[in-house]
């Protein structure tokens, strides 16, 4: 199973528009940073977690030719938006795209494309199956997914972990009860945000605290500001077995 990274930035922070800061203007592709999303690459099935305002850019740089399913973490619109252009997979692959995501978020989801779930189709819009998660284990194909809550201020959000693979983005607080699903992982990718404290996001130093507690052989960080600094000048600073995750990093597990 391959795991491709497919955005290790976020939306936190200075439009990337308006900022000068080393990171925004480094010609280093590591500190070029898309929005947070990974691709899984099962034998039977290809299955994208999130699809935030990059997917279109971040399936063609991929050259993702088939696309199985989408999973959502939650519903905020850097995990979501790029919804809409699942219609290419939709022609291409002559199928309704099958979209796993929590009750709640699925009302995000109605809200923000509406036109995709009117009673009249409007011919051309995306065509989704939804598929509703709950705290259960749940397989795409022959991918076991198990539901991991953690909390990103107030509202709830879904990592998952595939075999011993966890994924967790936009957490800033972890149950005992949910850790235990993540021991034993021997990849880990958590969000690390900034240094500075947030009120809904891992700092570093938490990042950091968070991953020698679970104790995985290798953890990754994403979900990164341009405000962590650059790649180039974070990463020999990490503990030994943590690195920064990067765009396109492809790690097989």
């Amino acid at each position: 199973m391959i795991i491709t990274f497919l955005g290790t930035g976020t939306s936190q922070g200075v439009p990337v528009i308006a900022c000068t800061c080393e990171v925004c203007t480094s010609a280093d592709k590591h500190d070029k940073r898309l929005r947070t999303s990974i691709m899984i690459e099962a034998e039977d099935k290809v299955i994208v977690i999130d699809s935030g305002p990059d997917f279109r850019y971040q399936m063609l740089r991929e050259h993702v030719m088939h696309l199985d399913a989408i999973v959502f973490t939650h519903e905020h619109k850097d995990h979501v938006a790029g919804m809409d252009d699942i219609r290419a997979f939709n022609y291409k692959q002559d199928a309704a795209m099958d979209i796993y995501a929590t009750s709640r978020v699925q009302e995000g989801l109605r809200r923000e494309f509406s036109y995709i779930f009117d009673e009249f189709k409007y011919p051309g819009i995306p065509q989704v199956n939804m598929h509703t998660i709950v705290t259960e284990p749940f397989h795409i194909g022959s991918v076991k997914l198990i539901p991991i809550e953690v909390m990103h201020y107030k509202l709830p959000v879904l990592g998952y972990r595939i075999n011993d693979f966890t994924y967790i983005t936009d957490a800033k607080t972890v149950t005992d009860a949910e850790k235990e699903k993540i021991k034993g992982s021997k990849v880990l990718v958590i969000n690390a945000l900034q240094r500075q404290p947030h009120i809904s996001h891992f700092t570093l130093d938490e990042a950091i605290a968070f991953a020698q507690e679970i104790g995985a052989e290798k953890t990754y960080f994403t979900h990164i500001s341009h405000r962590l600094g650059k790649h180039a000048d974070v990463n020999p600073l990490l503990p030994q077995g943590i690195e920064l995750a990067y765009d396109g990093l492809k790690i097989e597990i």
